[in-house]
């Protein structure tokens, strides 16, 4: 009986000693993996066994795989080096930060190009061979890529793709561009496909012949497939896991359209691809919801929201006008679902879509011509 009495308040101890965690370890257990890298990187300093903790690769893996949030935007005007805009926090403006939003760590002054999950894509001047660098801007890592064996372009269009999986350790990520069959005639395209599994360039065999332009600075990846936008206003898919190439309606007519975006941009909206467009009194945000439809109708759009502009005018004495020499003076460049980034005139703006909270002034002194990126505050390793 004394055994049996032992062995009971043994497993009776053990049941309660993991049932009663100290906050400490619940935090360190269910709380810092979902937090982004610049408060990680705080945290590190709360004691020994937390800088272990978050220094370890099974944790970095963890919070790359469970923070996925947008934390804010790189911005670039022409040759200017980039810089960081936060997205606004209701507990700390600074959580989601950078330490070098330059990217001075970069062995050479780069151009922003694109970005995924936390990575950042950007190419160093072609005087200097043009190569590209995927880099961390939370921890400062970087790895230059061999360089293209096919001609990009001065302004390629590119599309990087990363998704963290729980079952895969290494940030195994690839870099698309869409280069021209003929750069004279600038008719067709070939796909020049990088994987850091194999680090090295490959061009796919799928080739579009056509005289339909696509945009630099549109790729967006959703689902295992990159979509850009063309200057007849239609969407181009091309399936990263068959890769094959297809046209899609591109929910949008009627209004001018540059090749910076403004008028219709597209977007992940909840693992679906959004579409955001400007009409005459507002933005329209729908989501794509089949994308090998043969019809190619404009049935294949769903309209999620509206957003009017008179919402997005607030805090000045007088709406702008809806034309000015040609452009719109509201620009929308970004919407996940969550956010619409836009600049107003030379402003750069946030609205926060579900609350319908006021729009924020990020930065200011933006054109048509600044590259804006978003960025994932997050600790994967490169």
């Amino acid at each position: 009986m004394d055994g049996e009495e032992r062995a009971r308040q043994f497993l009776l101890r053990s049941s309660n000693s993991k049932i009663f965690m100290s906050l400490k370890d619940i935090i360190k257990e269910y709380a810092l993996p979902y937090l982004p890298a610049k408060t990680l990187c705080k945290f590190k300093t709360v004691c020994k066994d937390w800088k272990l903790h978050i220094s370890t690769p099974f944790f970095v893996h963890t919070q790359s795989n469970n923070f996925q949030q947008i934390s804010g935007f790189f911005c670039q005007s022409k040759s200017d080096p980039p810089f960081f805009v936060s997205l606004p926090n209701t507990t700390s403006t600074s959580c989601y930060g950078v330490p070098d939003p330059s990217l001075s760590f970069l062995p050479e002054p780069v151009e922003l190009r694109a970005s995924s999950n936390g990575l950042l894509c950007c190419q160093g001047h072609p005087n200097l061979g043009g190569y590209y660098y995927i880099c961390n801007p939370a921890t400062k890592q970087w790895k230059k890529l061999p360089k293209p064996t096919a001609p990009h372009g001065s302004d390629p269009a590119l599309a990087l793709v990363f998704e963290p999986h729980l079952l895969n350790f290494t940030a195994d990520y690839k870099l698309v561009c869409a280069f021209p069959c003929d750069r004279d005639s600038n008719q067709g395209y070939e796909f020049h496909i990088y994987s850091s599994a194999q680090g090295s360039w490959r061009v796919s065999s799928e080739m579009y012949l056509g005289r339909k332009k696509l945009l630099p600075r549109s790729g967006v990846h959703v689902n295992g497939v990159i979509y850009w936008r063309t200057t007849c206003c239609r969407v181009f898919l091309f399936d990263l896991v068959k890769e094959r190439t297809h046209y899609l309606d591109g929910n949008y007519y009627g209004y001018y359209d540059d090749d910076y975006g403004g008028a219709w941009i597209l977007g992940d909206m909840n693992r679906q691809l959004c579409s955001a467009k400007n009409s005459e009194e507002g933005v329209a945000l729908s989501v794509l919801s089949n994308a090998y439809s043969s019809s190619n109708t404009i049935g294949t759009w769903t309209v999620k929201r509206y957003i009017s502009f008179r919402t997005l005018c607030i805090g000045r004495e007088k709406s702008p006008p809806f034309f000015i020499l040609g452009n719109f003076d509201i620009r929308v460049i970004f919407s996940d679902g969550k956010w619409l980034l836009f600049t107003r005139g030379t402003e750069l703006c946030l609205w926060d879509i579900k609350s319908k909270e006021c729009s924020k002034l990020l930065a200011a002194g933006v054109d048509s011509h600044t590259r804006i990126v978003a960025y994932v505050n997050s600790l994967v390793h490169v």
